[in-house]
């Protein structure tokens, strides 16, 4: 368990909310996480991190966390804005059995673990856009960047990044009408990053349990049908499609393997594998 140099970062509001790495320790320690615990008051990515100590032969369970990057990473080409003490920024590092394929699924879990974590800590349920974004409002609360390291018929790790905007009282003109916070969408909760960042991880290992108990390749796998009660993006919604030729349709809900179907304005179902999906009238 490794302790940052200068822990005590204010947020945005003024009000200091720290990280007590021993105090959480205790409470993961039914959970591989515990005794994994790396914090960081500043540093530039912690997917980053991860993938390299990953690399290194880091084991799994390992938690990297961060008060501020300056280099934080979204999915695609995009970043995440990381100021001090504002938000929690995370990296879990799993070594699981898993075939490449079957990886979005450890996505997809994650995108669950955060929702629920978020709602158990501040009884707000935010909603959930394909594949694991946190909204509110309509507005980003929070994001998850999965990479991984694998070989031709298994992974050899993976990296689940989670960034949620907690404290953020405003952001940047470029993100103002996109993004927002858990202080902006609860105001009347005063949830720690500490106490969301230990839920997150007890969630995450239980959805992670589940998904070794259940393999991946059932017709209908029991996590598809828990992400269909959780969101209002999978079905009926009206979305741009970035990165297959934009395309605008309707969801169909997700197909076995847990990826979008999108009913085109031409008529055609397509399967989305990957890109940016957003609202769309």
């Amino acid at each position: 368990m490794r302790e940052a140099p200068a822990p005590d970062v204010p947020n945005v509001s003024g009000v200091s909310d720290v990280y007590h790495l021993h105090a959480i320790d205790r409470l993961l320690s039914a959970t591989p996480f515990a005794g994994q615990l790396h914090h960081f008051a500043q540093i530039g990515s912690t997917n980053s991190h991860a993938m390299e100590a990953g690399a290194a032969g880091a084991p799994h369970g390992s938690v990297y966390l961060a008060d501020a990057q300056t280099g934080g990473r979204g999915r695609g080409a995009h970043t995440w804005a990381s100021p001090a003490g504002s938000g929690l920024y995370v990296s879990v590092l799993l070594r699981p059995e898993l075939a490449p394929g079957d990886a979005l699924w450890l996505s997809l879990a994650a995108g669950l673990a955060a929702q629920n974590a978020v709602h158990a800590g501040s009884g707000f349920r935010p909603d959930l856009r394909w594949p694991n974004d946190l909204l509110a409002g309509g507005r980003k609360l929070g994001g998850i960047l999965t990479e991984m390291q694998a070989e031709a018929t298994r992974v050899r790790f993976v990296v689940i990044g989670i960034g949620i905007n907690v404290h953020q009282q405003r952001f940047p003109a470029e993100l103002a009408g996109s993004a927002t916070s858990l202080a902006l969408a609860c105001p009347a909760v005063a949830l720690s990053r500490e106490a969301l960042l230990v839920e997150l991880l007890l969630r995450l290992h239980d959805e992670v349990q589940l998904l070794a108990a259940q393999p991946a390749a059932q017709a209908q796998h029991p996590l598809l049908e828990r992400l269909e009660a959780h969101s209002t993006w999978l079905r009926g919604k009206r979305v741009l499609v970035e990165g297959q030729g934009e395309l605008r349709g309707t969801t169909e809900g997700l197909d076995t393997r847990g990826f979008l179907r999108v009913r085109g304005d031409d008529g055609a179902l397509r399967t989305v594998l990957s890109g940016g999906v957003r609202a769309w009238e």
